[in-house]
């Protein structure tokens, strides 16, 4: 009479399907997560700049120097190889916009590849 359980020996592979999964989905979660990060490190460095620039005694160029400095003291000089500033309308107020084009960033070797683009206004400060 044999007592083994005809399941025996499924244990090492199902640990090692379930353990590849865990570990893509920790991989995509970092990733995500840092995806989120320098976005938000982006789009908060624009805004500074915008906000910058909107002085009446500041210049766009003045904006896009502070957002490239931010950017590379936040997430080095990668991210800061394109960043425009200038002055547009929008309804019918005059406003200083940023924009900046980055890379997406990678997880060790892996990454989607792309761009991340963010822009940021603020309204322009007038005289009295």
């Amino acid at each position: 009479m044999n007592s083994e359980s005809p399941e025996r020996g499924n244990a090492p592979a199902e640990f090692v399907l379930v353990s590849g999964l865990l570990v893509a989905l920790a991989l995509a979660t970092i990733h995500v997560t840092l995806v989120v990060h320098v976005r938000h490190t982006l789009h908060a460095s624009a805004w500074e700049g915008a906000r910058l620039a909107s002085y009446y005694n500041a210049t766009s160029e003045d904006g896009a120097e502070l957002t490239r400095r931010l950017i590379i003291q936040g997430l080095g000089p990668g991210y800061a190889q394109s960043v425009d500033a200038g002055q547009i309308t929008v309804a019918g107020q005059p406003v200083s916009l940023v924009s900046v084009v980055a890379p997406l960033p990678t997880v060790g070797l892996w990454s989607v590849g792309g761009e991340i683009r963010v822009e940021a206004t603020a309204p322009l400060e007038r005289p009295d």
